[in-house]
């Protein structure tokens, strides 16, 4: 299947270019994977899917700034930014040569989305703080630790949605205080199938001022999750 019959179902439809663009980052990965640790996940129609499509399937939710936390490979950040040029969009990562390779491959594909050398919990003290519209991440750690480290770089009326694998409401019951001490309240859940895969997005209204005593530091969230 293509990236477009792919996305069909989902109402999300690119263009020639941006196909153009999707073929150039797949190579780019590729390239970069021999030097650096991106990802496991290297074939041509894998990479399509569990990393392009699966980004791509929730943009309906993505508008304004946009920052993705612990950006990694620039997954889902890269293919949004493709998938939709009006989006401003801000990548973070603690790894300095992902974010080399981040900069790098904005740059190459022309592409309104930049890569900063900062943790979370730092960038959510700092200037960072309640700036931006969205805030993602596509990651494993508990949905309790995401509330900690992203709510407090969320605008009040801004969203955060989470990309999460398979079945989450357990997850998501065990993190409800941390969603509501951080200044978020659940909106919805959404689950979807595609190629044989199970994939959730928990958004997350910001409705109020996270506390100044949050995100902590030391990796308490992600060690100390608020229960």
């Amino acid at each position: 299947m293509t990236l477009n019959e792919i996305l069909a179902p989902f109402d999300v439809v690119l263009s020639d270019e941006q196909l153009n663009k999707f073929e150039s980052l797949y190579l780019r990965l590729v390239e970069w994977n021999q030097k650096i640790n991106l990802t496991s996940i290297i074939e041509r129609d894998d990479v399509f899917i569990k990393h392009f499509a699966d980004s791509l399937i929730p943009l309906k939710y993505f508008k304004g700034k946009v920052l993705d936390v612990g950006a990694g490979a620039g997954f889902p950040s890269l293919p949004l930014a493709i998938a939709d040029p009006t989006l401003s969009i801000t990548m973070i990562d603690s790894v300095d040569k992902k974010v080399k390779y981040l900069n790098d491959t904005a740059d190459q594909l022309g592409l309104s989305a930049k890569a900063l050398h900062v943790r979370a919990e730092d960038f959510g003290r700092t200037e960072g703080r309640e700036s931006f519209d969205r805030v993602t991440a596509r990651a494993v750690a508990s949905s309790a630790t995401l509330a900690e480290y992203l709510l407090p770089l969320c605008k009040v009326g801004g969203k955060v949605v989470l990309y999460k694998s398979g079945d989450v409401l357990e997850e998501l019951n065990e993190s409800k205080r941390a969603i509501e001490e951080c200044g978020g309240k659940i909106e919805k859940v959404e689950t979807y199938e595609f190629c044989s895969l199970s994939r959730s997005v928990i958004i997350i209204d910001k409705v109020s001022k996270t506390p100044k005593k949050y995100p902590r530091s030391g990796n308490k969230p992600r060690l100390q999750p608020i229960k």
